[in-house]
């Protein structure tokens, strides 16, 4: 029910209620009459957004995965200097430039490690092919440094044990990290441009940072066999380094093999150089870090 009271104009007030005494109360009628009024309603317009979207659509490299580097990893040095590149160089002037190399370090954690894994399984030999179209150089260059770091001090730690064992006065070799760095970064770095050239010249050509990508990656099992190296036992470290040496070949000859068997019938002694020389580069660590002589 409604009842209005009050006098004149257009004052007054309104009591509002229901027969259920469910609501009560007095209203102003000039509030009742706005409500009740369409023309007296405000319509509020809102402007479209200018916010934009992350990542934005032009985003490159992981993110929307456009920007990758070339098939041929070496192709981005020996383009000329008219032709556009993905890495910003110009010809061999490109490799001066860091731009040249950004395509290279555009990789994730989930790609490092499933390299890894592949190159801790050497009998695959699809390590190469997996990487044709995006060799990195990121985790070749963590995978030296980090191999030159354990190696000097697990090899270090290990000539201490021994002489404390032997009741000796110990010395720290300075030398030792700085052999370590020659060594690993020169075997990966000289390597694997020695092999591109040799390729070049049997008409095999395979791109140079793919070469140093499996070069790279081949290293990292000689970490974990430093660590093991650790134990006092010449024969037990004799056998690691071994098995070290044999896997990181393996991995390295099957996954040249079948682009070198298109060198010609002088493949196979390609091959088996390849092998050797990394079974060369384990029995060096071996006979530096982690021979101890009391």
């Amino acid at each position: 029910m409604m009842s209005s009271s009050g006098g004149g104009g257009g004052g007054g007030y309104r009591t509002l209620g229901n027969d259920n005494n469910l609501v009560s109360g007095s209203v102003p009628i000039d509030l009742v009459q706005a409500v009740s009024d369409p023309s007296n309603i405000t319509t509020v317009k809102f402007q479209d957004s200018n916010l934009q979207t992350f990542p934005p659509s032009q985003a490159q490299g992981k993110i929307s995965g456009g920007y990758r580097p070339p098939r041929d990893a070496d192709d981005s040095f020996s383009k000329t200097a008219d032709e556009p590149q993905a890495g910003g160089g110009g010809g061999w002037m490109g490799l001066f430039k860091v731009a040249s190399y950004r395509p290279y370090f555009d990789v994730d954690t989930s790609d490092v490690l499933e390299r890894i894994k592949e190159s801790l399984i050497p009998f695959k030999g699809s390590f190469s092919e997996k990487t044709a179209n995006n060799p990195d150089l990121y985790g070749p260059f963590w995978i030296c440094t980090t191999l030159i770091f354990v190696a000097a001090s697990i090899g270090t730690f290990a000539t201490y044990v021994a002489h404390k064992l032997q009741k000796k006065d110990w010395n720290y070799d300075i030398n030792m990290i700085t052999w370590s760095a020659g060594l690993f970064y020169g075997y990966v770095t000289i390597v694997p441009l020695g092999l591109y050239v040799i390729l070049k010249y049997f008409s095999a050509p395979s791109g140079l940072v793919q070469l140093w990508c499996l070069y790279g990656y081949s290293l990292f099992v000689f970490i974990p066999a430093s660590c093991l190296s650790v134990v006092p036992v010449e024969i037990f470290r004799w056998v690691i380094a071994g098995v070290a040496g044999f896997m990181s070949a393996t991995f390295v000859a099957l996954n040249l093999r079948a682009h070198i068997m298109s060198s010609g019938e002088r493949w196979f002694l390609i091959v088996v150089g390849i092998f050797l020389l990394q079974l060369a580069l384990a029995v060096v660590l071996k006979l530096y870090l982690f021979t101890v002589t009391v």
